[in-house]
């Protein structure tokens, strides 16, 4: 009973005081770019029909499919105790060399670079 109680006590202390620094330490001068509701780097304001590059599009469909990626091999440390880990390791393998040969496609392509 004393380990829920000193939990509840602690996590309560913990909220609490995070709460008050929270209140005690607002920014005082807020940026016009953090007031904006957009993130992007478009003006709010400005006709919707604006182009846009297709760079940002490209950067963000290979972040998803790097993340993806990587989040199959997530699981490996627990599948090394499979009864075959050579299975796990060669498919393992083949996943992080799929993924370094698209890496290495798009820098040659120059699909990451920004600026032409």
């Amino acid at each position: 009973m004393n380990t829920i109680i000193s939990t509840l006590v602690l996590s309560t202390t913990i909220t609490t005081l995070l709460i008050m620094i929270n209140l005690w330490l607002p920014q005082i001068n807020p940026d016009s770019e953090k007031l904006s509701p957009y993130e992007c780097g478009f003006d709010p304001l400005g006709t919707a029909r604006l182009p846009f590059s297709i760079r940002f599009f490209l950067v963000a469909i290979l972040f998803l499919l790097f993340d993806l990626e990587i989040a199959l091999i997530l699981p490996l440390p627990w599948a090394t105790q499979l009864k075959s880990p050579l299975t796990t390791l060669t498919w393992t393998s083949a996943i992080i060399l799929m993924l370094t040969l698209g890496l290495i496609y798009e820098w040659l392509q120059g699909g990451l670079e920004w600026a032409e």
